[in-house]
């Protein structure tokens, strides 16, 4: 297995790490704050390397078919699975229906792109889903440190982490519907460009069957 895939491959494995430190089975649960730095600072190293293994797999020519179906999956499943947790985790942030707008979000852009792709075209990340990335991340980190430090207190400055946290999360509603709907026009103009295509190829074919049709050989007029 090559270096870029298993880059990929830790993303994956640190999904159940970090639930393992959000849940009251952690052995240093009560460690003031210990849980919520190790949860938010394995998040945040784990997403870095989604940019990282793809950059690897260009620049190595290490792209493989393996890669090409886990990089989205990793992706897919430790945001579902970190907004899932989080629902629980801190309620008052992440309300149950961003995180079904969010995880729902990222099944119909992947079964687009599964569509795109047995069409024969690709639909290529947009800045508004790129940037949906890096709100996500942060929402995610900001959540979890709010878990445990509602305000951070910096001299005469306060930084309420639990507004930042929010704002983040329905950022993230507002930026991943439209990334969505974006990601969906895209789609649409390039599935009724492939359709044309397809329609304009199906007379060429019938043209050639008709020309046959009318210039029989000595078997066909036999036949006939």
């Amino acid at each position: 297995m090559n270096l870029p895939n298993s880059i990929t491959l830790s993303r994956i494995f640190c999904i159940p790490v970090v639930l393992w430190i959000l849940s009251r089975s952690f052995p240093l649960r009560d460690v003031h704050g210990v849980p919520e730095l190790i949860a938010a600072s394995l998040f945040i190293l784990a997403s870095a390397t989604d940019g990282l293994d793809g950059y690897l797999a260009r620049r190595r020519g290490q792209i493989t078919t393996m890669g090409i179906l886990l990089d989205p999956l990793a992706d897919k499943l430790l945001i579902a699975s970190t907004y899932i947790a989080l629902v629980s985790y801190t309620p008052d942030i992440v309300p149950v229906w961003i995180a079904v707008l969010v995880i729902g979000r990222e099944f119909l852009v992947s079964g687009l792109r599964s569509i795109a792709s047995s069409e024969g075209f690709t639909i290529e990340a947009s800045d508004l889903g790129k940037l949906k990335t890096v709100v996500q991340i942060v929402s995610v980190a900001a959540a979890i440190l709010a878990h445990r430090w509602p305000q951070w207190e910096l001299g005469y400055w306060t930084i309420s982490m639990s507004l930042i946290a929010r704002m983040a999360v329905y950022w993230v509603a507002v930026v991943s519907t439209i990334s969505a709907v974006d990601y969906f026009i895209g789609f649409w103009r390039k599935i009724d460009k492939a359709s044309e295509t397809s329609r304009k190829r199906k007379p060429f074919v019938l043209s050639r069957r008709k020309k046959a049709v009318e210039n029989p050989t000595p078997q066909d007029a036999l036949i006939k």
